[in-house]
């Protein structure tokens, strides 16, 4: 049975209700403590929560969600003090302070060398480096806060879903699988945070999100960063960080990324092969734009945010892409977004949902 608790969203709670929010944490924390496993929101997604000095606590989240065992987890903290017990003594460089006094707290994980007993190997899979944030949401940090120790927490749904946005998204994926769920509201970025490692002087994103290699560079404008990959690591290679390796973000139906220089021109194929697909009985959904929601025809059409506004496409894409598993549909195109600031975040994660079909026109 999963523990189900509401945090009040204003920041202008009564008396009575921030009695009921402490009380919500206090037992939550209380939950990770005793090694069981927390949904709850931060910045980015809903995370589920364990404690990352445990194995068993550990295995828990991997159970709950289906995630291979060698997928490493992210370990979130409250504050900068709590990374001695999560990294190697002086494995914190000048470029990474930087990074943390302009990202922390924030969207921005940071994988440096992992200190040799401080948490379960399983939250690294073997891998002799860690990746740590502290997350910019009030829940999430008075959780962190309370429940004193670094918390492994990768997205709160099933291996290869869509990321939940919401509580609902939690439940649905996981009620009954995990030991409790705080409930914050919608979360505010919509996409996960970025991955970074710095090697031999140079920043790799491992993985785009909620910090974009504009504000990388603008931060460290003396050190090279290099642009994310596009491809999955090779089967047999263990996954320098989360969402590098698996299929993620799935809907249930068959879905591609159409991409081209011309909006008319992408536009009329989307529409030419959802009609095709219509044609031989299939469900059709379309994923777009609000600029160009009114041009199409479909048994779900879904606009996805504004791109004069890339941030709200990236708020509302897992929704969107859970709402057409709601609906049924099997067959799904996508327009692709323009790949700058936190479009490259955006893209890469319909590339995945899309298991890499991707369409030129």
């Amino acid at each position: 049975m999963t523990i189900y608790w509401k945090v009040p969203e204003s920041e202008h709670a009564d008396a009575a209700e921030r009695e009921s929010s402490d009380h919500v944490i206090a037992e939550a924390a209380a939950l990770l403590r005793d090694g069981e496993t927390v949904a709850f929101p931060t910045e980015t997604v809903y995370g589920l929560g364990a404690d990352a000095s445990s194995t068993a606590a550990v295995e828990r989240i991997f159970k709950a969600k289906g995630r291979p065992s060698d997928n490493p987890l992210i370990v979130h903290i409250a504050d900068s003090e709590q990374l001695a017990d999560v990294v190697a003594p002086g494995s914190v460089e000048a470029a990474h302070r930087k990074l943390m006094e302009a990202f922390w707290p924030g969207p921005l994980t940071i994988v440096l060398p992992v200190r040799t007993g401080g948490i379960s190997p399983l939250v690294t899979a073997g891998l002799t480096t860690v990746g740590v944030r502290i997350p910019d949401h009030p829940v999430a940090l008075r959780l962190l806060r309370a429940a004193r120790c670094p918390v492994a927490a990768p997205s709160a749904n099933r291996s290869g879903r869509p990321s939940p946005t919401l509580a609902a998204h939690v439940r649905e994926d996981l009620d009954g699988r995990i030991g409790g769920l705080v409930d914050g509201g919608a979360t505010g970025v919509g996409v996960e945070s970025t991955v970074v490692q710095i090697v031999a002087g140079e920043l790799f994103v491992l993985r785009p999100g909620g910090v974009t290699t504009e504000q990388l560079r603008a931060v460290l404008p003396d050190v090279r960063v290099h642009e994310p990959e596009r491809e999955d690591v090779h089967a047999s290679e263990t996954p320098r960080a989360p969402g590098m390796k698996y299929a993620h973000y799935a809907p249930q139906g068959y879905m591609f990324v159409v991409q081209g220089d011309h909006d008319d021109e992408v536009i009329a194929w989307i529409q030419q092969d959802i009609d095709a697909a219509q044609e031989r009985g299939e469900s059709t959904g379309i994923l777009t734009f609000a600029e160009h929601a009114s041009r199409y025809r479909a048994d779900l059409v879904l606009s996805c945010g504004s791109l004069s506004r890339p941030e709200t496409i990236a708020q509302e894409l897992y929704a969107a892409l859970r709402r057409f598993d709601e609906e049924g549909i099997r067959y799904i195109a996508a327009e692709a977004c323009p790949e700058t600031g936190i479009g490259l975040a955006i893209m890469n994660r319909l590339r995945k949902a899309a298991a890499h079909r991707l369409v030129r026109v």
